[in-house]
């Protein structure tokens, strides 16, 4: 990137197009990111298929938020397409299959003469959200749509492998740029969260898992792991995230017999004080393109136990150096992983600095150099 890129007031237009605000790792990556570009100088503005989420509240004062009001992806090409050629920011930032794949044909079709610069946040190989048709789709035709872009950024080494794989996308065209992370520090419950604490650190250890109530994120193990936990020791386990498998994580707590040691409590917008008090964070994945929540455990220095799941933990635990990682799928090895971690010598300073490399300045820089 030329030094004047970075002159203080150059004010280059950044969109950044999601399918909304809702709460989500992507969503909170594209606002944390905002913000270090404002800090460069640079106007920002978020683009959504549809105008709603808890983190509308969150985005910086400084960024416009524009709708294209579409229902559904499928009715949003036409708006976007619009707003492309009318607009013609000097850079669109796109999350997302399918949205990556919508944004590209968009910027074909309308004459963009800005970058447009797509990312993706999930091992397509393993992505429960892909289905066989579009695999057939992408493999078919993924090099074709993306070659649209001055860059595709995958978020981890594993998301990357996969858009070679399955997309047949060129080495040199996909970036590795892991997520920024950035926690508040917030050590304070709500008030209204004032019993449950008091619940959970009543046990002998206090578990926390944070995610999506979706099958992707194998809560269903972590559960079935927790049944043999509960053997040793009374340990308590607050879930957060909401999600359409609530009632049915609710029925199997039931069948467990874990009704005294778990709650599933829906999101929270900053959750924080519940990372702090933790004894242990865990993660069950079946996949993770990235696994945000794990670098915010690191962050508070809270331990972590991991599924060694396709994408990125591994990466982001350097392999088991920052937290122990073990087999997906297996609810034995996950258990005895969690009893071990609750045994072992706290090392909050260590895990502090490894989470200090996802910091948004570095990955903002990293974003700004594929601007230019």
């Amino acid at each position: 990137m030329s030094a004047t890129y970075w002159r203080p007031g150059l004010a280059k237009r950044i969109t950044i197009l999601l399918p909304d605000l809702r709460v989500g790792g992507v969503e909170k990556v594209r606002i944390c990111l905002a913000s270090a570009f404002l800090d460069k100088g640079f106007a920002v503005e978020f683009l959504l298929v549809q105008n709603h989420g808890d983190l509308l509240e969150a985005v910086p004062a400084q960024c416009s938020v524009k709708s294209l009001d579409a229902p559904r992806f499928r009715h949003a090409w036409r708006p976007l397409h619009r707003y492309i050629r009318r607009e013609q920011p000097d850079v669109l930032l796109v999350a997302m299959w399918p949205l990556t794949g919508l944004a590209a044909l968009a910027c074909r079709t309308s004459g963009y003469k800005g970058t447009l610069v797509l990312s993706e946040h999930n091992d397509f190989r393993f992505a429960p959200a892909l289905r066989p048709r579009e695999k057939n789709f992408l493999r078919l035709f993924g090099a074709r749509i993306y070659a649209a872009a001055s860059r595709v950024i995958a978020v981890s080494q594993g998301v990357k492998d996969s858009l070679k794989e399955v997309a047949k996308l060129p080495d040199d065209l996909v970036e590795v740029i892991h997520n920024p992370v950035e926690v508040s520090g917030a050590t304070q419950f709500q008030e209204s969260d004032r019993a449950l604490v008091e619940w959970w650190r009543a046990g002998d250890a206090s578990l926390l898992g944070v995610g999506t109530l979706k099958q992707q994120k194998g809560f269903d193990v972590l559960l079935d792991a927790l049944k043999l936990v509960t053997a040793a020791m009374d340990v308590r386990l607050v879930i957060v995230g909401d999600g359409s498998l609530m009632n049915e994580l609710k029925a199997q707590c039931n069948r467990l017999g874990l009704e005294e040691h778990v709650r599933l409590i829906g999101s929270r917008a900053d959750p924080g004080p519940f990372y702090n008090a933790a004894d242990l964070f865990v993660l069950s994945s079946r996949t993770e393109g990235f696994g945000n929540v794990i670098v915010e455990a690191l962050a508070y220095g809270t331990p972590v136990v991991s599924a060694r799941c396709s994408g990125s933990p591994a990466e982001i635990l350097e392999g088991g150096r920052y937290g122990l990682l073990v087999p997906q799928l297996d609810p034995q090895a996950l258990a005895h992983a969690i009893l071990t971690q609750l045994s072992a010598p706290k090392r909050e300073g260590e895990l502090r600095q490894r989470a200090a490399n996802f910091s948004p300045e570095s990955a903002a820089r990293k974003y700004l150099d594929l601007f230019g």
